[in-house]
């Protein structure tokens, strides 16, 4: 499948391309629109998109009017926002957006969220394909240079996790509730020993860094 589009309107640049550049690493296309209004003129050309993000607060035509527009087009939404009073919570949700973000969030948060709407929606690409590898998340497997590699259930899922968030540092914490499913309770030998025999079954010791005091980034 092709890399999923995401649409983001947003009319902070520095926020707006800072989400961008996240999700373009995190292998994911990307259009901005600083203006609710720009934004619906373009949907009018061009409303192939995965999910869109919206700010609330726009210029031209705020968040919860463009929302009639995503549905028209059917593209799922997840609203990214600082009005986190709960009217407009229950405005968005109940207006038919898939989640509400308040700001400031963390950008892994945001990947977690957006591969839930997308999974959700059926619209979450089936493979990644990064260094010499491509990962079939429907099949479980992984082929390097064309041979496929046995790994573990729990190295897979290691595995998919490092690399849909490749190039962002994930704390051993994140790793034991993203992969494991549990609250961190003060053991996180489990992840340095799958780290391990992933480094040994794929040869990736140079590109499974160790973050000092945190946890592991894919390095592409």
């Amino acid at each position: 499948m092709a890399k999923n589009r995401i649409l983001i309107v947003e009319d902070e640049e520095a926020i707006a391309k800072m989400i961008a550049m996240n999700l373009e690493v995190s292998n994911y296309d990307t259009q901005i629109y600083y203006n609710g209004l720009e934004a619906e003129k373009g949907l009018g050309q061009d409303h192939n998109y995965d999910l869109a993000l919206l700010d609330v607060m726009l210029p031209g035509k705020n968040g919860f009017e463009l929302l009639g527009d995503m549905k028209k087009y059917e593209i799922p939404v997840i609203f990214l926002t600082a009005k986190d009073d709960l009217g407009s919570k229950i405005q968005g949700l109940k207006g038919g957006a898939e989640d509400y973000i308040v700001k400031p969030f963390e950008i892994l948060e945001l990947l977690v969220r957006m591969e839930k709407v997308l999974e959700r929606a059926n619209k979450l690409s089936h493979t990644i394909k990064i260094l010499n590898m491509e990962i079939n998340f429907e099949e479980h497997s992984v082929k390097q240079d064309g041979r496929e590699v046995v790994l573990k259930p729990k190295e897979f899922e290691l595995l998919s996790v490092l690399a849909k968030n490749k190039n962002i540092a994930i704390s051993r914490e994140n790793l034991l509730r993203m992969v494991w499913g549990i609250e961190y309770m003060g053991e996180t030998r489990t992840v340095d020993v799958h780290i391990g025999q992933l480094r040994k079954k794929l040869g990736l010791a140079d590109h499974i860094k160790t973050i000092s005091k945190m946890g592991y980034r894919l390095e592409e």
